[in-house]
């Protein structure tokens, strides 16, 4: 009696679903196979909307803004940190979202703690910031609850609003050349959920991966694939050649 009232409960709380049918090893494999044809082409298309990305024109970003870091005041030019490449995530953590005080926006905080090490991702010449208009002191009692190491700015003026992420979450990209900067591009909504790989980062900037499979224009930065990849906290020296 006590079996069948708690199966009865079991069935409540997880309903039967229909699964697919069960097929043999060879059966499954053929199943496989099918999908994973689409996956190939998939993945090509992907390659080849990044080899488009790469060639989007360039929007010059005239106004100087300004940003509170952990040592003051801070322009877009600092947050390069001398790299190229500057990726900016605006994160909903500030009065008035939920979860403030103690947390920052749901979907925010679950992108941030898919960010993968950014060694990796300076070691393409690219730097990845967040901003917030939360002020330094919440924003670093934040990353020490949470375990979060990258950069993260506080907002100071329309920053958000000229690039889009007043109302909702995005990355925007730009490139330096110089003293000058530039905005290649910019991902959001749906967007937002691939982003956290170094792969999907370097994407979705104007250098790409830059590996020489890559299909970008001439004079971009290329070396081979594998060679440059290291243990993160080695990119110090020189990678050395895996010998096979």
């Amino acid at each position: 009696m006590a079996q069948a009232k708690r199966d009865m409960e079991q069935r409540k709380e997880h309903p039967v679903m229909k699964t697919p049918p069960i097929v043999s090893a060879q059966e499954w494999e053929v199943a496989r196979q099918q999908l994973l044809a689409k996956e190939k082409a998939l993945t090509r298309s992907r390659d080849a909307l990044a080899a488009e990305r790469r060639r989007m024109p360039w929007l010059a970003v005239e106004k100087k803004y300004e940003f509170d870091g952990p040592k003051g005041k801070v322009s877009l030019l600092d947050l390069f940190e001398s790299r190229r490449q500057l990726i900016v995530y605006r994160a909903f953590f500030e009065p008035g979202v939920f979860g403030w005080p103690d947390h920052g926006c749901r979907g925010c905080s679950l992108g941030a703690d898919q960010v993968g090490h950014l060694a990796h991702l300076n070691a393409r010449d690219t730097t990845l910031a967040y901003a917030s208009r939360a002020s330094q002191a919440d924003i670093a009692r934040l990353k020490a609850r949470m375990d979060w190491e990258m950069p993260w700015y506080t907002i100071r003026d329309s920053f958000d609003i000229d690039f889009g992420v007043d109302e909702w979450h995005g990355h925007n990209v730009f490139f330096r050349d110089g003293e000058r900067v530039f905005r290649t591009y910019f991902i959001n909504n749906r967007g937002d959920e691939a982003m956290g790989s170094i792969w999907s980062y370097l994407d979705a900037t104007a250098l790409g991966r830059q590996e020489e499979w890559e299909d970008s224009p001439e004079g971009y930065p290329q070396t081979a694939p594998y060679k440059w990849w290291n243990w993160h906290d080695e990119y110090a020296a020189k990678a050395s050649v895996d010998p096979r």
